[in-house]
């Protein structure tokens, strides 16, 4: 894929808010496969768009990237022996080229997803506020538009008391991270005992933040929504929503001969010995392998 076709994909993710990181070679030490300026889209799932380098980089970029995206944080790789430069993680790499290269890698964090169920001016204004934060917000109307809460969003029930229970129904079968019901604390007692006698669990109910927000006291409605956006700003730096972003790490080998770390999902570069599968990330160290197995079998 080339720079345009990547550009375009990037542009893809970020319009669909989907989570991915682009990493791109900052320097190499010949002789290796990687160029400056060589990127690469990594998504949520491991799969790669782009090109960094040969096999003994690709997995070890692609589980620091997974890491990134869990954690928010931005981090410079140094893939090879010898003296890195300071500021960057250093991965050992004992491939056949011998060279080195240092790789960027810039996670790509969706901004929060808000759906508030209602239509009152509180979540009007609700929704103005958070647009502000530069969230993405959606109204939501209509009961069945719950339904496609996304994973990690954020789910804000203000029905006023004409639809809370069932609403609330509906965003207990959704993966949001955050479900809050904006009411009194008597409304909100009402309304998990309710659910109770539905049959939910005590787990289940816990999920829901009831009622909603920063207790301002008596307030307005535009108030109301900003006690609404401080609860679920609090609730986003905390631990409870750190690590939304779901991210699937590959099944990883460890070549015997070098110590790489290799994708068994993807490598054609297997060999089975004495009743077991080894992987190598390159035809060199297979090849090394071959030639005397018993020299990388554990002692």
């Amino acid at each position: 894929m080339d720079g345009r076709s990547l550009a375009g994909l990037v542009a893809e993710l970020e319009a669909g808010g989907r989570p991915f990181v682009l990493a791109t070679v900052t320097w190499v030490r010949p002789p290796s496969s990687g160029q400056v300026g060589s990127k690469s889209v990594i998504m949520a799932d491991g799969r790669t768009e782009g090109w960094l380098g040969g096999a003994c980089a690709t997995p070890t970029v692609v589980r620091y990237a997974l890491e990134a995206l869990q954690d928010g944080k931005p981090r410079s790789l140094f893939l090879g022996e010898g003296e890195r430069r300071p500021g960057t993680e250093g991965v050992a790499m004992a491939c056949d080229s011998e060279g080195a290269m240092e790789v960027f890698i810039e996670p790509y964090l969706p901004a929060p997803l808000l759906m508030v169920v209602g239509e009152s001016p509180m979540v009007q204004t609700l929704d103005r506020l958070a647009r502000a934060l530069g969230w993405r917000s959606q109204i939501l109307t209509e009961q069945e538009q719950i339904k496609k809460a996304e994973e990690g969003s954020y789910l804000v029930v203000a029905t006023q008391g004409h639809w809370d229970e069932p609403a609330l129904e509906e965003a207990l079968a959704t993966p949001a991270a955050y479900i809050g019901l904006v009411s009194s604390p008597k409304r909100a007692a009402s309304t998990l005992e309710w659910l109770r006698e539905q049959g939910f669990s005590e787990e289940s109910l816990a999920r829901i933040h009831a009622p909603a927000g920063v207790d301002l006291g008596p307030t307005l409605h535009e108030e109301i929504a900003v006690s609404v956006l401080a609860g679920l700003v609090s609730f986003k730096n905390s631990k409870a929503g750190v690590g939304e972003t779901q991210v699937e790490f590959p099944e990883l080998s460890t070549d015997p001969v070098c110590g790489m770390s290799v994708d068994m999902g993807s490598s054609r570069l297997v060999r089975h010995h004495q009743g077991k599968a080894f992987y190598f990330c390159a035809a060199g160290c297979r090849r090394a392998f071959d030639s005397d197995p018993a020299a990388y079998l554990p002692a």
